[in-house]
């Protein structure tokens, strides 16, 4: 496909608009972190915090405390984060910056399921927040084990550490994965809601923290061009991708028990497919928000037996190259099971029955050790009638693409036909590209930022209330209880390659191909 590059001017009040989208600072509080000491903490949450911090985003009145069994305590946990931001900051790290933040942070040694961990952690809150003058709103963050999850919730709520009165508040975020299926998802929000409100918890999916997926709803709803054409009147399919360059690598031991559908489906590919398809909300407020998008997974009926059979492939990959680099099967990683029947690839074929999507599949792939890294929404209008070119040498008409990029390139481009100058009438197809840093200039956010923001100002439009989850879950319960039942011919694709022979299958059967992948 040749290149229409579209040349894009900056307008004089686009970085006056830019400056001018600062938010306050949150309110005072103290953030709890629960594993504090993990791979999550300091990889992505304080890498977080440290960008709010230099956005004057966090509140002069604010604290941290990381609560893990690692033996350590004040000023070992934050000699060990100032070594640690250095290598996961996503910018220059500035030493007034980190200076103002890393004194306000604290450590607790103790276990997640012992109640004196609990205890400890009450009196040690006392005196943090008279310290810091945080009141007495608090954050908890779970960045732990998903086992561990409704044990914080009850003895959190045995040492009235979640109360909420007049002018407090008590949050607690709550990390993927939400359950391993259905029955275990209704558990969880039980366990849950047994203790908390469900206006108290925020399960987060940082895939919503990323700008092109947030500016779904934007592109959508702020512009009048395209709404009136997202609909089955216009547009022929819809292809989600979520896909990984990497293998299992040293996660072996989680990923072997979760695989691709359990870890990506019911969360980031279902929250692209919900933002995608549903109708405008009557607001931005977080309810209604939500409630539109569970309409959509309310629309996708679960599949039978019969269906997930002919409409879901499932892949595991074999030993290849990427990008000069063997790849060793998957069943030779660390940590993974040598006869594992655990998927690495998941591609499906879903419909959304209901009066604006009626008739149109919605495509969606995700896997591990393909070519390159992508996440990617592919709208494909219908093709235009061929009779106006009736007895001209035009080669074939090609649909119009809109492609929603999510990462590692945040953008938006249009493929369209166009005339090849000349004497005779000949088509190409052309592409039109909007580019975040081209336009906008560096993102230097992990994804985290906005989500832990909005936790603290009350904002929970980004995050899945308990019937969200839950629904997700019963799209996909029908394919993991046929493929626990019936055994899988793995491996069935190299790795460097796009997946599955099966998958591509899946779209020619309807005379339609994926986005290629390189």
């Amino acid at each position: 496909m040749s290149q229409l590059t579209q040349s894009v001017c900056q307008p004089e009040n686009t970085q006056q608009a830019i400056t001018q989208n600062q938010s306050k600072p949150a309110p005072p509080c103290t953030l709890v972190i629960f594993g504090g000491a993990g791979d999550l903490t300091k990889r992505l949450l304080i890498p977080s915090i440290y960008n709010l911090q230099a956005a004057g985003l966090l509140p002069e009145n604010f604290a941290i405390i990381g609560v893990a069994r690692a033996d350590k305590n004040d000023e070992q946990f934050r000699a060990d984060l100032s070594e640690e931001i250095k290598a996961f900051a996503t910018t220059q790290v500035e030493e007034t910056i980190w200076k103002q933040l890393i004194n306000k942070v604290y450590y607790l040694r103790g276990n997640f399921d012992e109640a004196p961990t609990y205890e400890a952690l009450k009196l040690r809150l006392d005196e943090i927040e008279k310290i810091h003058n945080t009141g007495k709103s608090r954050l908890y963050y779970l960045a732990t084990g998903a086992e561990y999850f409704p044990k914080i919730a009850e003895l959190l709520g045995q040492t009235d550490m979640v109360k909420q009165e007049e002018g407090v508040w008590r949050r607690v975020i709550v990390e993927k994965p939400f359950g391993t299926d259905l029955q275990s998802a209704e558990a969880l929000n039980r366990s849950l809601l047994s203790v908390l409100e469900e206006n108290q918890i925020y399960r987060i999916d940082h895939y919503l923290g990323k700008e092109t997926v947030q500016n779904i709803l934007v592109f959508r709803f702020a512009n009048g061009l395209f709404e009136p054409l997202w609909n089955n009147k216009y547009v022929d399919s819809v292809q989600i991708t979520v896909v990984e360059s990497v293998g299992v690598e040293n996660r072996g031991n989680y990923y072997d028990k979760s695989g691709a559908l359990r870890d990506m489906v019911p969360n980031h590919l279902f929250q692209l497919l919900t933002m995608t398809a549903m109708e405008p909300p009557t607001s931005f407020q977080p309810d209604a928000v939500r409630s539109e998008k569970a309409k959509v997974l309310q629309a996708i009926h679960p599949l039978t037996d019969e269906q997930v059979r002919t409409q879901t492939v499932r892949g595991q990959y074999s030993s290849g190259v990427i990008k000069g680099k063997e790849i060793p099967d998957y069943r030779n990683s660390p940590k993974v099971n040598p006869q594992s029947e655990t998927e690495t690839f998941v591609a499906m074929k879903l419909f959304v029955d209901n009066w604006r999507w009626a008739g149109v599949p919605f495509y969606l792939r995700t896997g591990k050790c393909l070519p390159k890294k992508r996440s990617e929404i592919v709208i494909t209008f219908k093709k235009a009638p061929f009779s106006l070119f009736r007895g001209e040498d035009v080669g074939s008409l090609e649909p119009n693409n809109l492609i929603l990029h999510i990462q590692p390139e945040e953008g938006i481009s249009l493929q369209f036909g166009a005339k090849i100058p000349g004497p005779k009438v000949m088509l190409s197809g052309v592409e039109m590209d909007f580019n975040y840093h081209d336009y906008f200039g560096q993102s230097s956010s992990t994804g985290y930022e906005t989500l832990i923001y909005d936790c603290m100002i009350g904002d929970a439009t980004l995050f899945q209330r308990a019937d969200n989850t839950e629904l997700g879950w019963k799209v996909v319960d029908p394919m993991l209880k046929l493929w626990q039942s019936e055994k899988a011919d793995f491996p069935n694709y190299v790795a460097g390659s796009n997946g599955p022979a099966a998958a591509d299958e899946l779209l020619a059967r309807d005379g339609r191909a994926w986005r290629q992948i390189k």
